[in-house]
């Protein structure tokens, strides 16, 4: 569906409005601008210094406190809020959209968005929900970089109703990004996410709430003597806590589906541990190296240890 590279320097859109300018907002500014995909990029923040910080930067031609305003004459329209705020802001930009516009966002929600956006977008607008598998625990329009989606997957769950020529403009809008794009349906795309990214995220708050609440345990202590593995869940618990109270009560039953599966298995890993099943620890330890290896294969990873040194831009939402 992408277009020959020839023309990548050309604009896709005249103009974008990007409804939302933390770290996937300003990123996705950063590569309009690297590509040259649109000449007008418009924003909308309710913050004031947010919106001062999008000007100061060159992230926006024109900021705004409201998405109505963002969203005059554009092209392209991508909701970048917490996912909890959609339905409220496609109802105020409804009747402001131009006859053809695309409307998308970057949720890593999709059959809830679907059912709190659509009803409030007018015939003429094309509504495509999308999800860059790209983050980080970091947020801000200062966090934001060009390079983030650059070969991350980034998935797309059009419905029968969506216009084929829309779709492509926007496959051809996140490949100029740097992004690798697949089409799913929104219900497995939500199955999906619980499993890689909403439950692991789950686990992270939980064990880091859970060293906190320790009284045996300091926090002292659990700052001071922290292993690679639990850096590695504060890193991922440390994210945005708007966005995934969001992610959790939008995608409960996904969540609850897959956390139901993952307390039947931690039980048995329980068992296991109590009865001395070295056997069992053992192939389960060795599957979950093999899929680790299939992560760096793909390309998704690199083998090369960081012990959580590395900085911002790694953990995916």
């Amino acid at each position: 569906m992408a277009k020959a590279d020839a023309d990548a320097a050309s604009p896709l859109f005249d103009k974008v409005a990007l409804i939302g300018i933390g770290l996937i907002g300003s990123s996705l500014s950063h590569a309009i601008r690297r590509k040259g995909l649109a000449p007008t990029i418009s924003g909308s923040a309710r913050s004031a210094e947010t919106r001062e910080t999008a000007q100061r930067l060159g992230l926006v031609d024109e900021v705004f406190d409201n998405a109505a305003a963002a969203c005059q004459d554009a092209d392209l329209v991508v909701l970048c809020s917490p996912v909890g705020t959609f339905a409220a802001i496609a109802q105020e930009i409804g009747p402001v959209l131009k006859n053809g516009a695309i409307i998308t966002d970057v949720g890593s929600v999709k059959t809830a968005v679907i059912n709190d956006v659509a009803p409030y977008l007018p015939a003429g607008a094309h509504f495509i929900p999308g999800h860059p598998i790209a983050g980080s625990e970091v947020s801000g329009p200062e966090s934001g970089f060009a390079e983030l989606f650059d070969d991350r997957w980034c998935i797309l769950t059009p419905t029968d109703k969506t216009d084929p020529e829309a779709l492509s403009k926007l496959v051809h809008f996140w490949e100029q990004c740097g992004a690798r794009v697949d089409l799913m349906d929104a219900t497995h795309h939500d199955l999906v996410l619980a499993v890689t990214s909403h439950i692991p995220h789950l686990i992270a708050y939980n064990i880091v709430g859970t060293a906190s609440d320790l009284e045996a345990v300091t926090e002292s202590e659990v700052v001071k003597y922290s292993a690679g593995g639990f850096r590695d869940f504060t890193r991922i618990a440390a994210s945005d806590p708007t966005m995934w109270r969001d992610v959790f009560l939008n995608n409960r039953d996904a969540v609850l589906e897959v956390l139901g599966r993952f307390s039947e298995d931690l039980a048995a890993l329980q068992r296991a541990i109590r009865w001395g099943d070295g056997d069992m620890l053992f192939d389960l330890f060795t599957r979950t190296r093999d899929i680790r290896r299939n992560i760096i294969d793909a390309g998704q990873e690199t083998p090369v240890p960081d012990f959580g040194r590395r900085g911002p831009g790694k953990v995916d939402d």
